[in-house]
């Protein structure tokens, strides 16, 4: 049975790294993106890996630029504003797509462990799907993420646990990662 430890990925200055460094702690793999309306979710996510960190906790961020091209700049850009805004010290990995032919395999596995089902009830939700459904419509079958923020929790087993996308509360992400 494949595990997230079976990944190679590339740091932000386009190193390989096995995922298998990150073995026996729990994990939480953000794509993201600068320019965007969940942007601010960078917040909860440095405060929580700062008090958690110590338990074998790590997030591990991957931008993207695919969703209405909210992350343009190149991997050093992104990275400083994310430290000069959000004060971020968990790891950034290269700029990537996780939808379409070049998607990233990590995040194509993950979302094909835990598939989308939908950004919940409202009209601030229907509307993000109206507008993702837009935006990945050229993906086809290959739409795997739906939006920036999108967050998987995985064991320290290297197992996907659970997908929260941008819409859910960060205290209902917080509570997950505590559980683990």
């Amino acid at each position: 049975m494949k595990t997230v430890y079976d990944f190679m990925v590339k740091d932000r200055s386009g190193n390989e790294v096995s995922l298998s460094e990150y073995s026996g702690k729990v994990l939480l793999v953000v794509n993201t993106a600068t320019g965007c309306g969940f942007t601010p979710h960078y917040e909860p996510l440095e405060k929580m890996y700062k008090e958690l960190r110590h338990k074998g906790f790590e997030i591990l961020d991957f931008p993207c630029n695919q969703f209405a091209n909210q992350a343009p700049g190149d991997e050093e850009e992104i990275h400083q504003f994310c430290k000069l805004k959000f004060g971020t010290e968990f790891p950034q990995f290269a700029k990537i797509d996780v939808n379409g032919d070049d998607a990233e395999p990590l995040f194509a596995w993950l979302a094909t462990e835990k598939p989308f089902a939908g950004f919940g009830k409202g009209i601030k939700n229907a509307a993000l799907n109206k507008f993702a459904d837009m935006n990945n419509k050229k993906f086809g079958d290959k739409a795997y993420i739906k939006w920036n923020f999108t967050k998987f929790l995985i064991d320290r087993n290297g197992n996907v646990i659970s997908r929260f996308e941008p819409t859910e509360k960060m205290d209902d992400v917080r509570k997950a990662v505590e559980e683990l």
